[in-house]
């Protein structure tokens, strides 16, 4: 994947971000969605709450995470005395917005004692409705330490089954999707297969049950960059964000990496520019807090997972 502005452009960008990230004792966190120059300006690249945790332990007073909402929320809930900054305003999860905090506190009266599992992926104050939460890596060891039939997974049905199955587990699902993995279909994976036989099929458990049971290995988008790295295969079927595509090639630049589809493309993820970035640092703003007692409510569900 290559950059989505002239070289000469980003060059200056890049300098202007640096200067003034400097001046503001600043962090840049970027998804590894995120587009190919905005992970390339970025202290850290990542997985959403990996990067949140990686912030919290630096002694920087700015976070500029170049992500979407949920992310910079869980940012701002792990470090409430940071100034967090989500550099587009508008960039939000179409998943995360498929559950809302009163939905789910009339789910949890009309079934007294369900256990709620919260992938990462949702509001701060869904987050604080629930008991523990999740992330793609760890959903099925989360789930394993529930005990008692009632236990609901949110927002996403994909990754919620994907480890259900795992587990032989039976589960309540919230009726979430992301939008980006949804469509990638069964036949793109055969198709491409087709294409690339000497390939394995790499997929992200927010992918369908049937394209999840066509794939060679299913993991986070860390896990899936670990795989590729060690393993001896040179081609890969990747089953993601095409965000992706960059990280993969700069660790693994003799190997060969097709993504399954050309629909995986989240739009969210590439509002975020480099100009904007600037402008963010600039004013500092738009930023991100999150009301102290859904902060503390929400950090306890994040910390029961992390305890795990």
């Amino acid at each position: 994947m290559k950059y989505t502005i002239s070289k000469e452009l980003f060059q200056t960008l890049a300098g202007e971000v640096e200067v003034l990230k400097k001046a503001h004792k600043a962090v840049i966190l970027a998804h590894y969605y995120q587009r190919p120059e905005i992970q390339d300006i970025a202290d850290f690249v990542g997985d959403s709450l990996q990067l949140s945790q990686q912030a919290a332990t630096t002694d920087a007073e700015v976070i500029v995470f170049c992500g979407v909402h949920f992310m910079a929320e869980s940012a701002a809930i792990l470090s409430p005395d940071k100034v967090v900054i989500l550099p587009e305003a508008q960039a939000g999860c179409p998943m995360a917005d498929m559950v809302d905090a009163e939905g789910l506190r009339a789910y949890k009266k009309r079934v007294p004692g369900v256990q709620v599992v919260c992938y990462v992926n949702t509001s701060a104050e869904v987050k604080a409705e629930s008991d523990i939460c999740c992330t793609s890596a760890n959903a099925v060891k989360v789930l394993e330490s529930l005990k008692g039939k009632d236990i609901l997974f949110i927002p996403d049905e994909n990754l919620g089954r994907y480890a259900a199955n795992i587990l032989d587990k039976s589960l309540q699902f919230w009726p979430g999707y992301c939008k980006t993995h949804d469509r990638l279909t069964k036949e793109d994976i055969l198709k491409a297969r087709r294409e690339h036989p000497l390939a394995k099929v790499i997929v992200h458990p927010e992918c369908r049950v049937d394209v999840c049971q066509e794939a060679d290995y299913i993991g986070s988008t860390a896990g899936l960059i670990a795989y590729a790295q060690n393993s001896e295969k040179q081609e890969f079927i990747v089953g993601t964000e095409s965000g992706i595509l960059h990280r993969l090639n700069q660790v693994c630049p003799t190997k060969e990496f097709y993504l399954a589809s050309e629909r995986l493309v989240c739009p969210n993820m590439k509002l975020t520019t480099l100009a904007k970035v600037r402008d963010a640092l600039t004013t500092l703003s738009p930023r991100i807090t999150v009301e102290d007692k859904i902060r503390v409510r929400a950090k306890e569900a994040l910390d029961r997972m992390l305890a795990l």
